[in-house]
């Protein structure tokens, strides 16, 4: 346990840091939001083709791996849904709030925290997985959304365009063929990529520093302790049973587990703000779930361990 928390406390010193930053508004706003632009399609795109095209993926079960999250995805999304139905009765923004906060993940912190535990071998195969599941998880919160607000803003071209024009999945991908076809970019230009990949992993945890809000979580409801359970608790439970069926173990059976133990992603306010949710409720999911996350991983990872 105290060796997992030593590699997890450094990324929460990071995000902690960030968040310190902005309350002595060190740098000023504008600074940050050209940062986290600049991270986005800059630092953790070059993070990724640097990753994938030098990777060894050999005797990694691509389907397999890939084919639990979705199911894991599948499975909690119908929970909740059933759920509120029948039980929770959350009202239209409420919920959407409920299910991006019990489904979607950070990516920054996913990233950071593979890397610190398990370097490249763990970094390679999270950046695989985020490539089919940044897609999967945007679509069906748009689902969500368009099902629960009657929101005319909800448009699938629209989401369809941005997850087409995503840098971070466009840079997996481009990663990845330059691994499968056995291609360089040159020594000279993946070095380069090696020194901006440097920057992404703390910019970025900074970042995500600045988004937390924690004077929204005075408001705190029952929909928040929802959101936190499921995707805190129950996301990870699924995950990694979901995996053992498919006889998944060691490395790839520990890169899904966090990923469902991630907490969820800043971007998810972005999305309540734009499509009717509940936007303070979606900061309190975001902030808390960020606070809880360092405790909650460290004691899964503990108990599924070897």
């Amino acid at each position: 346990m105290q060796s997992i928390l030593y590699a997890l406390l450094p990324i929460f010193l990071l995000i902690a840091l960030g968040y310190f930053f902005k309350r002595i508004a060190f740098p000023d706003d504008s600074f940050w939001a050209h940062a986290d632009k600049f991270t986005y399609y800059v630092l953790f795109p070059s993070l990724l083709v640097y990753k994938l095209s030098t990777a060894n993926l050999d005797g990694v079960d691509g389907f397999a791996f890939v084919s639990t999250a979705l199911i894991t995805i599948v499975i909690i999304s119908v929970l909740l849904v059933v759920l509120n139905y029948f039980a929770f009765l959350f009202n239209g923004p409420s919920f959407t709030s409920v299910y991006q906060g019990a489904t979607r993940f950070n990516t920054y912190v996913f990233l950071a925290l593979v890397d610190a535990l398990y370097g490249d071998g763990g970094l390679v195969l999270a950046a695989f997985l985020i490539t089919f599941l940044i897609p999967t998880l945007n679509v069906c919160c748009i689902t969500v959304f368009a099902f629960y607000t009657n929101s005319e803003k909800v448009n699938f071209q629209a989401v369809a365009l941005s997850i087409v024009k995503n840098p971070l999945i466009l840079a997996c991908l481009f990663g990845g063929g330059l691994n499968y076809f056995a291609l360089s970019l040159g020594e000279s230009i993946e070095t380069t990529l090696s020194i901006l990949s440097s920057a992404a992993l703390p910019l970025g945890l900074l970042s995500v520093g600045v988004g937390l809000h924690l004077n929204h979580l005075k408001e705190a409801k029952m929909e928040l302790f929802v959101a936190l359970f499921f995707k805190l608790a129950i996301f990870p439970m699924v995950i990694f049973f979901a995996a053992r069926s498919f006889g998944i173990e060691g490395l790839p059976l520990m890169i899904l587990v966090i990923f469902g133990a991630m907490p969820t992603a800043s971007s998810a306010y972005i999305l309540a703000r734009q499509l009717g949710g509940d936007m303070k409720l979606m900061s309190s999911v975001i902030t808390l779930q960020t606070l809880l996350s360092i405790v909650t991983i460290s004691v899964i990872l503990q108990v599924i361990t070897p």
